[in-house]
């Protein structure tokens, strides 16, 4: 029986709020304690992040978390630009340990070229896979997963998880990582994706869903003297 969930977020210092507000959406959901860990770069002391080709500060640290976890039981890997709808655990209740990973399988073509800072938004294989991951993380597989390692991988190499077998990549339902704008609008999603720009930058305040992002949001604020 599942104690608690171990949970890497991506942290970005230019977005600090979208952290912070999907953390507040894990913890009005779960049942089961939390062990939140947000994957700022400042504090990984064993890893020196030299690649150049990153939109973000977790492009490549996410791939550090078997590491992080010392190799045992599972954890969950998630961006942080996401609104949970749902208790965590049930998640986590999905896993199976004949599987290294479990994603997602998105397959789509995106419908905007540029996304959040300007940044390039190419169509890709597999695509968004590796921004909810359900890691088991003691799998044989994932020992070659050091800093040393991931600091000389392409991201292509990474994010297609190209170190596993096809066999090896489990599937979880598509509402774990429903993609605002990309997909129909569904408010019912149990993990909500920003993947285009979450709504506190102002070119996307008033995308797809946006207002299950802002109710998030105004709770962080209770409290707050005016």
């Amino acid at each position: 029986m599942l104690q608690k969930a171990k949970i890497y977020i991506g942290f970005d210092q230019r977005e600090s709020v979208v952290y912070h507000t999907f953390v507040q959406s894990l913890l009005s959901h779960a049942t089961i304690p939390l062990e939140i860990t947000p994957l700022s770069l400042k504090s990984l002391n064993t890893y020196n992040e030299s690649h150049k080709d990153r939109s973000n500060d977790f492009v490549y640290s996410r791939f550090l978390t078997p590491y992080l976890s010392d190799m045992k039981g599972w954890a969950l890997y998630a961006d942080g630009d996401m609104i949970c709808q749902d208790d965590i655990k049930n998640l986590f209740d999905l896993r199976d340990e004949s599987k290294a990973v479990m994603v997602v399988k998105h397959d789509y073509k995106t419908k905007q070229n540029k996304k959040y800072f300007n940044n390039v938004n190419p169509d890709y294989p597999r695509k968004n896979w590796s921004s909810v991951i359900l890691w088991n993380c003691s799998h044989p597989k994932h020992k070659m997963l050091t800093p040393d390692f991931v600091q000389q991988q392409t991201g292509k190499f990474l994010h297609r998880f190209s170190w596993l077998d096809d066999s090896d990549i489990g599937e979880l339902p598509m509402e774990w990582n429903w993609l605002a704008i990309e997909y129909a609008q569904n408010k019912h999603a149990k993990l909500i994706h920003y993947t285009l720009g979450a709504p506190c930058l102002s070119d996307y305040k008033d995308t797809d869903m946006s207002d299950i992002w802002f109710d998030s949001f105004l709770k962080i604020q209770e409290g707050v003297e005016k």
